[in-house]
């Protein structure tokens, strides 16, 4: 890049077929070599998709983080194109089935995040992750992570532009229709870049009951302007630059920071 202080995003928008990981992971694969990026975020469980039917497939499906076959993919292509990756995927660790991002960077695994706010059936067989929302350094840049459904929790976008993040990355699965626009709201809450990556296509693991996935991929400024966003019924792959300094800025007007402003005095949570 030839100015630094931008950061180039982007995200995959995918519509994964229920319970093939390899192919799943192989069609993702093929779009990083013509699409160079610092930061690309993937979808909720993109590899497995979303509606498991019980406990046992979560946990068939599930891999272990970062040993199993998914992450260790992931990290074989972050070097490979010397990219960043977020990436929701089915975690399974012991006796328990998470609904996880792994976070990994050009030189390796860096964490994992376990989705706070479980959705709908997802309560049947996930387990509700207990880690902390947290911060990652992805280069100079600091990515906080939450999954889908997190979005309707203030908080959790609140705690992590506290904790410093510029940038949200926030793999999804939606079938409500409401995120992309109260997404908007989250960045202006928190002067706050968002990277919502989202998945496509129709799921009807139970006959008569299908979930249709809204698209609408997105990357949102702290000033709350749609920088860009796809469309809600086709794989997409969108990369943008993002200048960083305007997460950092909290400052309305010359009279107003929207962090130093806060009443905390007066909140209660």
């Amino acid at each position: 890049m030839n100015n630094k202080k931008l950061f180039r995003v982007g995200f995959i928008q995918n519509n994964p077929v229920f319970g093939e990981i390899e192919s799943n992971l192989a069609k993702v694969e093929s779009l990083f070599s013509s699409n160079s990026a610092d930061l690309i975020v993937l979808p909720e469980l993109f590899s497995t998709g979303y509606h498991f039917l019980n406990r046992e497939e979560a946990l068939t499906l599930g891999e272990s983080i970062p040993e199993g076959p998914t992450t260790q993919a992931l990290i074989r292509i972050c070097k490979q194109n010397q990219t960043s990756i977020i990436a929701g995927i089915a975690e399974q660790d012991g006796d328990s089935a998470y609904n996880s991002a792994v976070i990994i960077g050009p030189d390796g695994y860096l964490g994992k995040y376990r989705k706070t706010h479980l959705f709908d059936t997802e309560k049947n067989y996930f387990d509700p992750g207990g880690l902390p929302l947290s911060v990652f350094d992805i280069g100079s840049v600091r990515v906080g992570v939450m999954i889908c459904f997190d979005w309707r929790f203030p908080e959790s976008a609140r705690t992590l532009a506290l904790a410093g993040a510029d940038v949200i990355a926030h793999p999804s699965n939606l079938v409500l229709p409401h995120c992309p626009q109260a997404m908007i709201t989250r960045c202006l809450e928190n002067r706050v870049f968002a990277i919502t990556a989202d998945r496509v296509g129709t799921e009807e693991r139970i006959p008569g009951s299908p979930l249709r996935f809204i698209g609408q991929s997105q990357v949102v400024d702290p000033d709350g302007n749609i920088l860009v966003r796809a469309s809600e019924t086709d794989e997409e792959t969108q990369i943008v630059d993002i200048d960083i300094e305007k997460a950092r800025n909290k400052s309305i007007n010359s009279s107003n920071d929207l962090f130093k402003d806060r009443r905390n005095d007066l909140y209660r949570t």
